[in-house]
């Protein structure tokens, strides 16, 4: 495409008319050229065009459905186009958008067709649409079936195609866990993850909770394995609701609730929770502790620390103290924390489902994180007391940033040593660990994949 017709199809970007479609593509566009998150590229898309909420609905899940199922979309097209070509990026785009409306939505096949090739010339890629009818015609003609590798032959290559994940991270998945762990994985990233509240213990208890959320429409379930824990579900807007309003209750998901109860928290203690925003963490350790003692929560950000505060107020949880700190920090006199939390900034592989886009990271960008997040669990260290207890955590699946930095530290640091952890009744692990470390998964607990290790500051 010339630089004129690319300017014309900017251009277009920004003057056409709202339809779902354009909407759909200007979002998947921006994510892919500017690397931008989807979460925010489709809120601000969605806010500044005048669509239908129905229409609203189908463009968050086509935008959504095309980035969980990127790898098999551009399987599908290759399949179509001549050995060594490859369409350009918006040509790319309107094939996946297409495609994905054909093999996983009941949009009709004509229409799919149509509506690809009607975009491709409001778009000015006039000279795409033949190609663009043809593919989709051909695809259409084969009875929309592709073939995949051979799974003997090819495990890694047809997890991959099959589940629509980038090959390095099935590679790194089936290599760390194991083919069937790793296949569970891959498994539950289309799926839908359930919103978990932790009840705010000193407003109000579980049964109460649940009984006033179903007075009002909302369905709570009691967790059977998380104290204090309700699965939510027909909520609407959750902040909108009374009980929110009223304090009790923040949304945090069932792995970080049961981080806070790994780290066994005591009435009175003194806690730092290092890398804290927006404070769900922090939230949930002030409540163990029945709001008696101190919790002090950091971010590096003053906006993030606002946060942080306002929903210690919302909550009422006084012994909650909001400060700006770069967790990299020199400590400031003599150790003094009974716990501290490290929740490390991470690739977060464990939270695929809810943001799809995270697949499409580099390669790199994962490999340069461990260093930092030895760093501040050494940094962080420096505040535990003698007998006190440090949690290292993240929100991902990847051995070299979770029990690889963990046993660097305990190498490094012989004045702390590993620290057995009691899990809940039907928490249950998938993979061996030691007992002071814990990968869940989100096939096995139907929560955000996580990972925890304890560890305690020798007395001696």
């Amino acid at each position: 495409m010339g630089q004129n017709q690319q300017r014309d199809t900017h251009r277009e970007n920004h003057t056409a008319p709202a339809n779902p479609r354009m909407t759909a593509y200007r979002v998947l566009m921006q994510v892919e050229g500017e690397g931008g998150y989807s979460n925010i590229a489709l809120n601000a898309a969605l806010s500044g065009a005048s669509l239908a909420p129905r229409d609203k609905a189908f463009v968050t899940k086509l935008v959504y459905g095309v980035l969980e199922h990127r790898e098999y979309l551009d399987h599908v097209i290759s399949s179509y186009v001549r050995a060594g070509s490859k369409p350009e990026p918006a040509v790319r785009c309107l094939l996946r958008m297409a495609v994905y409306q054909m093999a996983f939505l009941d949009t009709p096949d004509a229409a799919a067709v149509n509506e690809s090739v009607n975009l491709a010339k409001k778009l000015k890629l006039f000279r795409a649409t033949g190609f663009i009818n043809g593919l989709l015609r051909n695809y259409i003609r084969d009875g929309k079936q592709v073939r995949l590798p051979d799974r003997e032959k090819h495990p890694e290559a047809y997890l991959s195609l099959r589940y629509s994940c980038p090959l390095w991270l099935v590679k790194l998945w089936r290599g760390a866990y194991g083919e069937a762990v790793c296949e569970g994985i891959l498994g539950s990233l289309a799926e839908r993850p359930p919103l978990f509240a932790r009840v705010n213990t000193t407003k109000t208890t579980a049964a109460a909770l649940r009984d006033s959320f179903a007075a009002d429409g909302v369905s709570a379930t009691l967790s059977d394995v998380l104290p204090d824990c309700l699965l939510l579900a027909h909520t609407g807007a959750i902040q909108e609701t009374p009980q929110y309003a009223r304090g009790e209750f923040h949304v945090q998901d069932g792995s970080s609730q049961l981080c806070c109860l790994m780290g066994a928290p005591r009435s009175g203690d003194t806690v730092y929770d290092v890398c804290a925003a927006p404070g769900g963490k922090s939230f949930t350790l002030a409540e163990l502790m029945d709001n008696v003692g101190k919790v002090i929560s950091c971010d590096l950000h003053p906006h993030r620390v606002k946060l942080i505060a306002e929903g210690a107020e919302r909550l009422g949880l006084s012994c909650v103290k909001a400060v700006m700190r770069d967790a990299l920090a020199e400590t400031d006199g003599a150790a003094c924390a009974d716990l501290v939390l490290c929740d490390v900034p991470c690739s977060g592989l464990g939270i695929i489902r809810r943001k799809p886009d995270i697949k499409q990271k580099a390669k790199d960008e994962i490999d340069g994180l461990p260093p930092l997040q030895y760093d501040i669990l050494a940094h962080s260290s420096r505040l535990v007391k003698p007998g006190g207890r440090l949690v290292y955590s993240t929100c991902t699946l990847n051995p070299a940033e979770n029990g690889a930095v963990v046993e660097k530290f305990l190498a490094a640091y012989p004045d702390f040593e590993p620290c057995a952890m009691t899990l809940p009744q039907g928490v249950t692990r998938a993979i061996d660990e030691p007992a002071h470390m814990i990968t869940v998964f989100p096939q096995t607990a139907n929560t955000d994949g996580f990972f925890i290790a304890t560890v305690r500051r020798r007395t001696n």
